[in-house]
């Protein structure tokens, strides 16, 4: 059913566009579309392995509805400071107890490309792994169109009638042996749609046949005669086209917004409840694609250089993160190269000395060894970036600075930090017992460090938000 501007619900019933649409197909169309659109109607008519498939066949036959969209927050209420004066050097004094930084062995990390039981079928490139995927020549030869509700039952039955055992065998096991999370899994699936269809409407309708497989909350709509993929998410994305479906958000997680209406149905697929996670708890073993970068920096009138190794695939896979919640980028590792390589550097400079030196210390490192920039000069957009990001890019704004002090703070030296939230600006804040200008969370008094405020100590706020309520707080685990 449809609604009108006035809630009014009309039927969806497109019988003679779709036949007008069939007329033109048969009227425009070579003898091999001609065959393969006969065989997507005949599909319908195709005894299915999974029963579930024929209930949910039937079920998208019924009420589709209209969906308004909407746009979600942005992730800042007002644009960044441009430019940030620093603060005047002041004397770190000696407190707290001293330092010894106990880095343990750990087993060189393993980069693995996944077992994958064949050597033939669809090649897909998957940050450095070369994968072979079974798809079924009944899919790969079929063509989907009109693209609308009739359209959308035809591709659904196609898939459903094709072999796609093997296919959801081999994701789950790639995904198994790299580590991979949902949104590691996502990728997948749109790298395997990408390979397997030229049509990018024909690509969205794959990947959501294979997500709700998958048992992931998927779903399909209509807008201007295409496709649109929708998922629901365990995280807010920022900055985003939201769909609001039996009380559950819906994000389009591709790139361009959409405006208006679309036209989709509000039932799951059979067992397909799961939101897509986010939370990159630990990191996916992509191939090792190596490379280093030296970062110097002054600290209390002496030079330092510190060098780290990483894996650009890593990098690579971390840039595809639409704008999602703060949690995820603070709570997610560093490379264990690449911490041990920075906590080896600074071992022999900390070992020894007091606490407060070595916080200022980290603090002064990712203050000042690294340029300031905005998202939207630096990147043309909002980016958000994990602490491993920070490291590589040669630039960055305040809440990448802010995850990457609160990483490698907790990391070093196990100290409880959370990240200062304010309208437009994150700093971080520790909760140890320091004079200087602090912040209450939970009841507790966190003294204030700010890594975009460049020269200023622990306990140093930037003028302009001393007085300031933060809006909220984003916690590490």
């Amino acid at each position: 059913m449809l609604q009108n501007k006035d809630g009014e619900q009309k039927s969806f019933n497109q019988s003679g566009l779709f036949s007008l649409l069939i007329l033109t197909a048969f009227s425009s169309a070579n003898a091999g579309d001609f065959a393969d659109f006969k065989r997507v109607q005949n599909a319908a008519f195709s005894e299915y392995k999974d029963k579930k498939d024929t209930a949910f066949e039937s079920y998208l036959k019924s009420q589709w509805s209209e969906y308004k969209a909407f746009t979600s927050p942005a992730l800042y209420k007002e644009p960044k400071p441009k430019v940030i004066l620093p603060a005047s050097k002041r004397e770190v004094l000696s407190r707290g107890p001293n330092i010894f930084l106990n880095i343990a062995k750990s087993p060189k990390e393993q980069s693995r490309v996944p077992l994958v039981v064949t050597k033939k079928g669809t090649l897909v490139e998957y940050f450095g792994s070369s994968l072979h995927f079974s798809v079924d020549m009944k899919i790969k030869n079929a063509r989907f169109y009109p693209q609308n509700r009739d359209g959308i039952i035809n591709a659904f039955s196609i898939f459903a009638s094709s072999d796609s055992d093997a296919l959801l065998y081999e994701i789950k096991n790639v995904c198994k042996e790299l580590g991979l999370n949902d949104w590691g899994l996502y990728l997948l699936v749109q790298k395997i749609a990408n390979k397997t269809f030229n049509d990018l409407d024909d690509r969205k309708l794959f990947s959501w046949f294979l997500l709700n497989k998958l048992g992931y909350d998927t779903k399909v709509g209509i807008k201007d005669e295409h496709i649109l993929l929708l998922s629901r998410t365990k995280q807010l994305i920022y900055a985003s086209s939201k769909y609001t479906i039996n009380s559950k958000p819906y994000y389009l997680l591709s790139a361009n917004r959409q405006k208006g209406s679309i036209y989709t149905y509000s039932k799951n697929y059979p067992n397909a409840v799961k939101a897509l996670d986010f939370s990159l708890r630990k990191l996916p073993m992509l191939a090792q694609r190596d490379e280093s970068k030296t970062r110097r920096f002054s600290f209390l009138g002496k030079q330092y250089s510190i060098s780290y190794h990483y894996n650009k695939n890593l990098i690579d896979f971390m840039r595809t993160y639409p704008q999602v919640s703060y949690e995820v980028y603070f709570n997610a590792p560093l490379q264990e190269q690449t911490y041990r390589d920075i906590a080896l550097d600074i071992k022999p400079y900390l070992d020894g000395k007091k606490m407060n030196f070595g916080i200022n210390f980290i603090l002064r490192f990712v203050q000042t060894a690294f340029g300031y920039e905005r998202d939207q000069e630096q990147f043309g957009k909002e980016k958000v970036m994990f602490a491993q990001e920070t490291l590589y890019y040669d630039k960055s704004d305040c809440e990448d600075r802010a995850t990457l002090y609160a990483v490698l703070i907790k990391k070093l030296f196990g100290i409880s930090v959370v990240g200062v939230k304010y309208s437009n600006h994150i700093a971080t804040a520790l909760y140890i017992p320091l004079q200087g200008d602090s912040v209450k969370v939970k009841g507790r008094r966190y003294v204030v460090a700010d890594p975009t405020y460049i020269n200023a100590n622990v306990g140093e706020s930037m003028p302009k938000y001393r007085s300031i309520i933060p809006e909220n707080f984003i916690y590490l685990r």
